[in-house]
This record gives structure tokens, C-alpha cells and sequence, in this order.
């Protein structure tokens, strides 16, 4: 397949805390080298795509805002357009909030009478906020989460991720979110399909999580590869309902699959 576009998850992937994955500076070259248009797309929503920025290149990795989505700027972009200037409730470190203030939505306490409850990582999360968006939630408001992963890899080992904290949020509530709009939703496949301008079949997505990378790719039509670097196995793979196209010991191993 002549592909003309790549979409790279980020953590377990290309890096793991601010260090470059063995294998990923050459796949990156490689990407490079076929002249194809890229974009690295992450479900962690503390970080706007700025500090992504910084954050790959003390990998060694040259990348601009501009080919960065996460499910922060996924996330906000989707309630400003739905829930333009409302009253939400977030749970999320700063970075996610400053990037909600930023789209224009007023952030507020859950007395004053949310309209939207919006959930994601948040290492300091604690009762109350269970307290708190519960209580929002049983007044009526609308409930969104930025991504599913329950799990996520770090420097120092994986660690909860937003969905964790989704779901328990979920559990009190008695209630699923009204959608989750990181990857592999469809909001995220428009939102990378928009930012490339390619028809999903010139597309490969490469990444290390089965149920959000390989699971997006299939459901949009794109090629995908999972790589062998972060939270999958070779029992989750055997396992799993979602079947990559290719199976990578590392990123740089995409350069059979590029190359022209």
C-alpha cells in the first residue's frame, strides 16, 4: 500500500517520559525519507500541543504544535462547538483546564449548577471530586470523558490514566458518559482525518494500544501497525478482537512499510 499520511501515538510509541523509544528516531527518519505528511496524536489531554512540542524535541524528535492533536484539543474543540461558553465541572489537571478556559468554556465549582461534567486524568483526584461529580451528574448534566485508557505507560512504570477515573466517576453516577472523545472515537478519526486532508485508506496509524490506536484505524478505514514498545503483549494480541495489520518489534521497523 502507498500510504501518504502517518499517524503516530505518542507514550509507548514514539517516547516513553521525555526519551525517545529505541527504534523510533530511525522509524521517524524513515517516515521523513517517503515524503509522507505525519501527525502525532496522543490520548493524554494535561498537555496542549505546545508543550508537546517541547516535550519531542528533548527526545531529539523535531515536531511542531501543528502536528499534535491529543484528546485535550479533541475534547475542547468538541464542547466548545456542542456546549459553546457553558458552565462545566472538570476534573483534570491544569494544563486540560487552562486548555478548556482557553476554548471558552467557564469552568465551575458543582454548586453552581453545571452544565457539563468533563473527566480525565488527574493524579491529585480524590472523594470529593467522586462527591462532586456525582452530584453534578444527578442535577443533569451532560457527561463527557477525553479518553478511555485506564492504563498508560510512563518513565517510571504505567499508572491510571482518564479512564480510571472515568469509570469511577461512572460507577457513582450510574450513568456511561454521553461520549469519549479521544482515540478511537469518531470525533477523534474526523478530527486526524481533517488535520491530514487524506482519505482514510492513504493513512497508516501506528501505535501500542489494541482498543485505541488499532481500533481507530480499522473503524476508519486506515492501515495499522502496532508496535511491540508499550502496553500490549503477545497474550493481549492472541486475545484481543482487534487484529493489526502488521505487528512492529519497534517504530523503526515501519520502514518496510513505508518506503517506496
Amino acid at each position: 500500500m502507498d500510504y501518504r499520511g502517518v499517524v503516530l501515538d505518542v507514550d509507548g510509541t514514539v517516547v516513553r517520559g521525555d526519551e525517545a523509544i529505541p527504534g523510533a528516531l530511525d522509524g521517524l527518519a524513515a517516515v521523513d525519507a517517503a515524503g509522507l505528511d505525519r501527525l502525532f496524536v496522543s490520548n493524554n489531554p494535561t498537555k496542549a500541543p505546545v508543550a508537546y512540542e517541547a516535550r519531542l524535541r528533548r527526545a531529539g524528535i523535531e515536531a511542531t504544535a501543528d502536528e499534535v492533536v491529543t484528546s485535550g484539543t479533541t475534547t475542547t474543540a468538541y464542547l466548545a462547538d456542542r456546549h459553546p461558553g457553558a458552565r462545566t465541572f472538570a476534573i483534570g489537571e491544569s494544563g486540560f483546564r487552562d486548555q478548556l478556559r482557553d476554548a471558552g468554556l467557564e469552568l465551575v465549582g458543582p454548586g453552581d449548577d453545571p452544565e457539563v461534567v468533563v473527566v480525565a486524568i488527574d493524579r491529585e483526584f480524590d472523594y470529593d471530586d467522586l462527591r462532586d461529580a456525582n452530584s453534578a451528574l444527578r442535577g443533569g448534566a451532560a457527561f463527557y470523558g477525553t479518553d478511555p485508557d485506564v492504563i498508560i505507560p510512563t518513565a517510571d512504570g504505567d499508572i491510571p490514566g482518564s479512564g480510571a477515573i472515568i469509570n469511577a466517576v461512572a460507577g457513582v453516577a450510574e450513568r456511561d458518559p454521553d461520549a469519549i472523545l479521544g482515540k478511537p472515537s469518531k470525533v477523534a478519526q474526523e478530527s486526524v482525518l481533517d488535520r491530514l486532508g487524506l482519505p482514510p485508506e492513504a493513512v497508516l496509524i501506528v501505535g501500542d494500544r489494541l482498543d485505541t490506536d488499532i481500533a481507530l484505524g480499522l473503524d476508519a478505514g486506515m492501515g495499522t501497525a502496532l508496535v511491540r514498545t508499550g502496553v500490549t503483549d503477545d497474550a493481549a494480541l492472541a486475545a484481543s478482537e482487534y487484529e493489526p495489520d502488521h505487528v512492529l518489534d519497534d517504530l523503526g521497523e515501519v520502514e518496510r512499510l513505508v518506503s517506496k
